[in-house]
């Protein structure tokens, strides 16, 4: 397999600023841009099929896990205008077949027996259920009708942690080889976030690399209160700055802090202020020298992105909530090297 490259950060800290570098390079292929590869770390996608899996785990449990983890796999695959979907054309159409094959190595038991889930009652299993009173009325008892159930079939899985994660990888790089990583090397934005890194080596060989974006807490802030939710966008951070602080240190303190020589941790404003010394950080991960580069700023321009750091500089309207941010969120601050004002006119 050849490398793959997975930009990642904290919501807004630009990381497809790595994707943008990267695919600067010859030889580096990001197909869908910055598409966000989510079916890892999603509600109900393969981390947390192995939380109910491995932790405490049983029958009704692992029922629950495998149906949910089938069903967000689908909604992946073929649901309509779902941006962060549409795997069977990111991925391939066996992308489903690849996702039963998985499912199938770990079941224990497959069984058309039941549990109170399944018997949780949906309108359509309301009017199926009203249809076998009458048919139960109307035959005196001879004819029940079958019962209404959420799904027909439980599916039953108990693996080792040996066995989820043999058949995981296997899983994996089946996936890999339908986009082609066998023949050239990708960049799979957000494939993994920074709160799952801990999990890297249970799941991946040296072939995968990632990238760790943070940034300024007050460019953040800023950019998403006044600039990001003023041109439609939505970032799930708070607005006030009181809480925007708690849910931000909450956020970065529960990350459990994870290094691994195939993981590079590197600030947004870093590419920007130290770009040289930056790329050569990145070319030394992804074993690349400056022959490579054969597309130089056409996708990342340290010139532009300036535009995007310190706009709370000089800017007496946010000076009070910046101080808040400076007392609250000292240890996540940037030190840039000399002072600018940023021209709002081209902030992005």
């Amino acid at each position: 397999m050849k490398n793959i490259l997975i930009p990642t950060g904290y919501m807004s800290s630009g990381s497809s600023a790595i994707t943008n570098i990267v695919s600067e390079f010859d030889g580096y292929f990001a197909d869908y841009g910055t598409h966000e590869y989510v079916f890892l770390h999603c509600p109900n996608g393969l981390f947390d099929l192995e939380d109910k899996l491995l932790v405490g785990n049983n029958a009704i449990r692992s029922d629950e896990a495998m149906h949910s983890f089938h069903n967000t796999m689908k909604m992946l695959y073929n649901k309509k205008y779902w941006w962060v979907g549409h795997y069977n054309e990111t991925f391939g159409k066996d992308f489903l077949k690849h996702t039963e094959e998985f499912m199938e190595s770990i079941t224990t038991l497959k069984t058309t027996q039941y549990w109170y889930y399944q018997e949780n009652t949906t309108f359509k299993m309301a009017i199926r259920l009203t249809w076998n009173r009458i048919l139960k009325l109307v035959t005196m008892n001879k004819v029940k009708g079958k019962k209404p159930l959420l799904y027909p079939e439980m599916w039953i899985a108990i693996p080792t942690a040996e066995e989820f994660y043999d058949a995981s990888r296997v899983y994996l790089d089946k996936l890999f080889h339908m986009i082609g990583n066998d023949k050239r090397a990708l960049i799979l934005d957000q494939f993994l976030l920074p709160f799952n890194l801990h999990r890297y080596e249970n799941y991946f060989n040296d072939h995968i690399k990632v990238v760790v974006v943070e940034r300024d807490p007050r460019d953040v802030f800023l950019l998403n209160k006044y600039v990001h939710i003023a041109s439609g966008e939505s970032v799930p951070y708070p607005t006030d700055v009181v809480h925007f602080c708690k849910y931000y240190k909450r956020m970065r303190e529960s990350e459990k802090l994870f290094d691994n020589p195939n993981i590079l941790r590197i600030n947004f404003e870093s590419l920007i202020y130290d770009y040289d010394a930056s790329i050569q950080k990145i070319m030394n991960l992804l074993e690349l020298d400056e022959s490579a580069h054969v597309r130089k700023f056409e996708s990342f321009n340290p010139d532009i992105s300036i535009n995007n750091t310190q706009v709370f500089t000089n800017r007496v309207e946010y000076e009070a909530e910046v101080k808040i941010i400076e007392q609250e969120l000292s240890d996540y601050l940037f030190d840039f090297p000399y002072e600018r004002e940023a021209n709002q006119k081209v902030t992005f």
